[in-house]
């Protein structure tokens, strides 16, 4: 079996681009959606909408938020 450091010293033998595709699966692997999240920040955006498009939500305007910036 590899071990980090034998994989990490082959990827580095690849071109630049092939270095890219490996870099991006790997973190594609770590980055799984958890749909109970997912779900929750979903019904909290709609939510929010919601009370936006009834009026029940006070709202400041950008160029307020964000000053001189």
């Amino acid at each position: 079996m590899m071990g980090t450091q034998e994989i990490v010293d082959l990827a580095l033998r690849l071109k630049a681009d092939e270095r890219y595709k490996v870099a991006e699966l790997i973190l594609n692997s770590l980055d799984r959606s958890d749909p109970v999240i997912d779900r929750s920040w979903t019904d909290e955006a709609q939510r929010r909408l919601h009370a936006y498009d009834a009026g029940r939500m006070n709202v400041t305007p950008i160029e307020e938020v964000l000053g001189d910036i």
